[in-house]
Formats: C-alpha cells, sequence, structure tokens
C-alpha cells in the first residue's frame, strides 16, 4: 500500500484529495499509522454513537496538533478506509482543543466528494439546517468524551476560508 498521508494535498485546482480512515455509520474511530501504513484503531465510540459521516484526513498537510488537517466527507455513499475522495472544501469549523490545560486548535474542514450528488447543492458548510450544525457540534464533544479533553467550537468559515486553511497547512 503507498503512503496515504504522503499523496498529493490538490487533486486539480479546486479539489483537495481526502482518505477516508473511518467510514460513515462506523462505532470505532480508526487512523492511519503511515509507519505501517495501514489503519489502526484509534479508540471506540461512546455506546450508541457513530460517524454521521465519512471522517479522514487531507494528505500532505500538517495541522497545529502535527497531524494532517482533519476532514469531515459529507455524502451519502458507503465507503471504507483507504478510499480516496476527490473533494470540493466547503468549509472549516474553527475548534480550539483543551487536554490537560493544554491549548491547541484542532480545526474539520468539511468537503463533498465530486461524484456525491450533494456537491451541485451544497457549497458551502454553513448553509447547513441550524439542527444540521449543532449536531455535528454535538458529536465532535461527544467523540472526546471519555478522554481529557474538551472543545471550544470557534465558528463555522466558508469554502475560501476551507481553501486558505489547506493552503497554508500544505507541505
Amino acid at each position: 500500500m503507498p503512503n496515504l498521508a504522503k499523496l498529493p494535498t490538490w487533486a486539480d485546482k479546486t479539489h483537495i484529495h481526502a482518505v477516508v480512515e473511518t467510514p460513515r455509520g462506523s462505532h470505532c474511530k480508526l487512523e492511519y499509522d503511515p509507519k505501517h501504513r495501514a489503519f489502526t484503531l484509534a479508540k471506540p465510540l461512546l455506546a450508541g454513537l457513530t460517524y454521521p459521516y465519512d471522517w479522514g484526513f487531507i494528505p500532505s498537510t500538517a495541522a497545529e496538533d502535527g497531524d494532517p488537517l482533519d476532514v469531515l466527507m459529507i455524502h451519502d455513499a458507503a465507503t471504507y478506509p483507504g478510499l480516496i475522495l476527490r473533494c470540493k472544501p466547503i468549509g472549516v469549523l474553527e475548534v480550539l482543543q483543551i487536554t490537560e490545560g493544554e491549548k491547541e486548535r484542532n480545526d474539520r474542514v468539511f468537503a463533498v466528494p465530486d461524484r456525491s450528488p450533494f456537491e451541485g447543492d451544497l457549497q458551502d458548510v454553513r448553509r447547513l439546517p441550524a439542527r444540521a450544525v449543532e449536531e455535528l457540534e454535538k458529536f465532535f464533544e461527544a467523540t472526546d468524551a471519555l478522554e481529557d479533553k474538551k472543545l471550544e467550537f470557534l465558528g463555522w468559515r466558508g469554502p475560501t476560508h476551507a481553501v486558505k486553511t489547506i493552503k497554508r497547512l500544505s507541505r
């Protein structure tokens, strides 16, 4: 298997590559280990909690926490770990993560795969219904509930900011 973390960030001028780590519906968080070039169990989720959409990373990026930039891919397809999707960035949720008193940015990019029926309709994450925004924030809080982490949501930003963030954090 190739080192998925070193794939190009950009598929073309408007689409990024996004690597699925944890598929929609999963009851546990998986993460890609570039050293072993395999997926490992990061943690189980709380009972009854599942990923609402595919979760993964944007290759050849380095976020403030040292990991590749996180991405949530909004679409309805059933996928699997290691799938590479061409996606259009539609926004970013800016997040401050507090662990044992230490503060660190851990933003989440939102993207729509180019072959998704949502691509034409969902251009900006800020246009999600208020209930969907609230559910996503609660989901992110719940995924860290069993750890000594607290999340502070700094704001939802649109596609232009997402593209700037990706470009700034690309290696």
